[in-house]
């Protein structure tokens, strides 16, 4: 197994993670192909979304988690099988968001199914991304006073 492009594509799926939380969103571009494809289960809208190609990935993630919305993501467990320049990933994920303005949490899990590709330049990228919800849940903020949240934003 090639040790290195395994590495690689962690750290890939760690940036696109971190890169959403930290609303980052040039550098959340460029570990996307330029015709990328995402498909996010999304319970509360009852529907999949799919999204075609990065910058309608981009754009969809800046208008809908930006603008004071407060995410975690984190992704672990990986089962990535790597063939040639090309591999798959499959990821477990637990997120949070939080919407100030609305007083609402959001909390969830799902497993990520990936593809990637590795460029003529040796970099790995994301081709195909998406999630399938094992739980989702809401509850409004407002049924816990108490509750308060500090951030470094």
């Amino acid at each position: 197994m090639d040790l290195v492009a395994l590495e690689e594509i962690r750290r890939l799926k760690h940036r696109y993670l971190r890169c959403v939380d930290l609303k980052l969103w040039d550098e959340f571009a460029e570990v996307f192909t330029e015709d990328a494809v995402a498909e996010y289960d999304t319970p509360v809208l009852k529907k999949t979304l799919r999204l075609e190609g990065r910058d309608a990935i981009v754009q969809y993630m800046r208008e809908n988690l930006d603008g004071g919305k407060i995410s975690a993501h984190t992704a672990g467990a990986p089962e990535i099988d790597i063939d040639g320049d090309r591999a798959t990933g499959i990821w477990s994920l637990d997120d949070t968001i939080i919407i100030p303005a609305h007083n609402l949490l959001i909390r969830g899990a799902a497993f990520y199914h990936d593809v990637y590709r590795r460029g003529e330049d040796g970099r790995w990228l994301v081709e195909k991304t998406g999630h399938r919800r094992t739980y989702e849940y809401m509850v409004s903020l407002d049924d816990a006073p108490s509750l308060k949240f500090t951030t470094s934003h």
